[in-house]
């Protein structure tokens, strides 16, 4: 099988500005191609991920953007929609209907996909929201976990999040304050939210010959799982861990021939504060109703292996580039290119990317 890496990549700072999402997109183009040896004559298929409705978006970035493509179309899967496109480029480039792919994902803080409008068997309570609730409550219940336990993820990603340049927060947060924010539904605070924003961010795939000459530091895609259970959650197996997420994380390992205890750094999809331990205990990453316990001991120990951006809570979540972010933030680690977030000695990263309430989970095994 052809492999495939990452030979470039591009972000810009998530804000809440008003931009349009051509101007967005193109902006972390710019970045990638301006921050690297790739050119644009190379690239054979560009892939833009997104949940805008704004149309023909793929080759209206082309166009701006001094491509040529042979392929170009728009992938969209809820938050889930940047590592699809990135999949979904993958795959072109391993059938050998393209070498070079340019994988572009952006968001504005007025995204559509942020309302759930076509899951009728939620009812009247179409906002992400009301199923952080539900998962909350039910994670809290079965494992004995307090709120303030839970409220250790946004204090520790909040941190992380002070020396990511590109995050949209740069401030700290407590376990108190994050108590006394205002409460959004019974069971979730407002600072135990991430947040809509505008933002964008690229990444370069090649075949590993283009790669190689692309790139002297090309970071490989050494494993993919995907696993879709259902649309909505009315047939989720339990509202206390995500199964998506436990048969990606399993294929995908395999795949790369590695186990949990081998990931060195990870980005995990921090949509709510519960999503963060509910998923380093699906992954393997630490035993049932271990994930609370985890974060606290990172964050006492200051040890920046999962979200060291930010996550999505500190960093922002503009839909569409999420994913995409988070495969470049851990690109930039295994380059040892990640600054004053850097994890010492990480040579294998993970990236685990969902959408809806967890029924949909994308994880990518990356390696030096």
């Amino acid at each position: 099988m052809t492999r495939v890496g990452i030979a470039a990549c591009g972000i810009i700072p998530f804000t809440r500005d008003d931009q349009s999402i051509e101007s967005v997109l193109l902006e972390s183009v710019v970045d990638l191609f301006e921050g690297s040896d790739a050119d644009r004559g190379s690239v054979d298929a560009v892939l833009v991920s997104t949940n805008s409705n704004s149309k023909y978006l793929a080759p209206i970035l082309s166009e701006t953007a001094g491509l040529g493509p042979n392929i170009a179309h728009t992938v969209e899967n809820l938050c889930n929609s940047g590592t699809n496109a990135m999949v979904s480029g993958y795959s072109y480039i391993a059938s050998g209907l393209a070498d070079v792919v340019l994988v572009s994902g952006a968001e504005r803080y007025d995204s559509p996909g942020q309302v759930l409008e076509w899951d009728r068997s939620r009812g009247g309570f179409k906002h992400p929201i009301f199923w952080a609730s539900i998962l909350a409550r039910s994670y809290k219940r079965r494992f004995s976990i307090s709120e303030e336990q839970l409220a250790m993820v946004p204090v520790k990603n909040h941190r992380h999040a002070r020396d990511n340049p590109n995050a949209m927060s740069k401030k700290a947060c407590t376990i108190q304050d994050v108590i006394e924010s205002k409460r959004v539904t019974d069971d979730i605070r407002l600072l135990e939210c991430s947040r809509p924003c505008t933002g964008s961010a690229s990444v370069l795939l090649a075949s590993e010959d283009a790669a190689k000459r692309l790139s002297k530091e090309p970071v490989w895609i050494a494993g993919i799982g995907q696993k879709t259970a259902s649309a909505g959650f009315t047939k989720s197996e339990s509202f206390s861990s995500l199964e998506s997420t436990r048969i990606a994380a399993d294929v995908a390992l395999r795949m790369a021939g590695h186990a949990p205890k081998d990931i060195d750094v990870a980005e995990v999809h921090d949509a709510f504060s519960v999503c963060e331990p509910m998923a380093l205990e699906s992954m393997g990453l630490c035993g049932p109703g271990g994930g609370a316990g985890m974060v606290r001991d990172m964050y006492d120990t200051e040890n920046r292996m999962i979200n060291p951006r930010g996550g999505l809570i500190g960093s922002g979540h503009p839909l569409g580039a999420t994913g995409i972010a988070q495969a470049v933030e851990i690109t930039q680690q295994l380059r040892a290119d990640a600054g004053s977030r850097q994890v010492g000695g990480a040579r294998t990263g993970l990236v685990h990317n969902m959408s809806a309430a967890g029924t949909s989970s994308t994880v990518l095994v990356l390696e030096r």
